[in-house]
C-alpha cells in the first residue's frame, strides 16, 4: 500500500490551469524529489497536497484514506506534515520551546493548554532526540533567532518530523543556503529523516541527486518524466528544458 496516492489531480484559478492530470504514488520510506523550472506548479502541488489549496479535480489518498477535502490540521493528525519555503518558527522562543510546542501540538490532547510541559519527560526525551540529530541540543535554551539560517531550516524539518508523520513534504528545504553548505545540509536531512518518507522540491541539483531515491519532473503543470536519478540525468527532454544540455 503506498503512503500517498494521487489520481488525476487538477488545479485551476479561474481560466488558468496550473496543474493537470497529476498522478503518482509514494511508497513507504521513499525520498522523492519534484523538480521543474519556476512556474512549473511545484508549490501549488504541495499546497493542494497539504490542504492549503483545494483541488479542482482528482483525488488524494493518505494510505487507504481519501483526504482530498480534508483541512490541513486533519491531514497533519492523519500523518501528513510539511515545511515551507520560508521559515515558520517562533523566533523569540527557545529552540527547546519550539520543539516542545510542536510535539505537544501533534498529540490528540493538544487542546489541554493549561497542562504544564515541564513535567512531560516523554516530550523532553523526544525533543532531545531530535535536537541531538541536528547537533543543536547544546543550544536548546537559545532563541531560534540566534541560529544560522541553515540551522533554522534543519529545525523546521525536525519540527515537521516531531509528529512521526507518514510522510513529510518539504518545499525548497535548502532555499537561501550557500552552495558550499548544500552537500552537508543534504547529509543532515538524510540522517534526520532516517526511514521517514519524504516528498520534496528543490532547485539545488546537488541536494536532489544526493537525497532523492526517485525524481519527478514537473513542466507547465504536468509530470513529463519520472525515474531514478541517473535516468533523469540522461533524459534528453529534461536536459533540454531544465538541467541544460551539455555541448559536445
Amino acid at each position: 500500500m503506498p503512503v500517498v496516492k494521487v489520481e488525476g489531480l487538477y488545479k485551476s484559478f479561474g481560466g488558468l490551469t496550473v496543474l493537470q492530470n497529476i498522478s503518482f504514488r509514494v511508497e513507504r520510506g521513499e525520498k522523492i524529489a519534484i523538480i521543474g523550472p519556476n512556474g512549473a506548479g511545484k508549490t501549488t502541488l504541495f499546497n493542494v497536497l497539504g490542504g492549503q489549496l483545494s483541488a479542482t479535480g482528482g483525488r488524494i489518498f493518505l494510505q487507504d484514506r481519501e483526504i482530498t477535502n480534508l483541512t490541513p490540521d486533519r491531514r497533519l493528525h492523519l500523518g501528513l506534515a510539511r515545511s515551507y519555503q520560508l521559515n515558520n518558527l517562533f523566533f523569540k522562543l527557545s529552540l527547546l520551546d519550539n520543539m516542545l510546542l510542536a510535539l505537544h501540538g501533534a498529540e490528540k490532547s493538544h487542546f489541554q493548554m493549561f497542562r504544564s510541559l515541564d513535567d512531560r519527560e516523554d516530550l523532553l526525551a523526544a525533543g532531545r532526540h531530535l535536537l541531538e540529530q541536528v547537533g543543536l541540543w547544546e543550544r536548546r535554551y537559545d532563541s531560534v533567532a540566534t541560529l544560522s539560517y541553515g540551522d533554522q531550516r534543519l529545525v523546521e524539518i525536525a519540527l515537521a518530523l516531531a509528529s512521526k508523520p507518514q510522510i513529510v513534504i518539504l518545499d525548497e528545504p535548502s532555499a537561501g543556503l550557500p552552495t558550499a553548505e548544500a552537500a552537508l545540509f543534504a547529509g543532515k536531512i538524510r540522517t534526520l529523516s532516517g526511514e521517514a518518507t519524504l516528498l520534496f522540491c528543490a532547485h539545488d541539483m546537488d541536494l536532489v541527486f544526493n537525497l532523492a531515491d526517485r525524481i519527478m519532473v514537473l513542466y507547465f503543470g504536468e509530470i513529463i518524466a519520472q525515474g531514478m536519478p541517473q535516468e533523469i540525468k540522461a533524459n534528453p527532454r529534461v536536459q533540454e528544458i531544465y538541467l541544460g544540455s551539455e555541448e559536445p
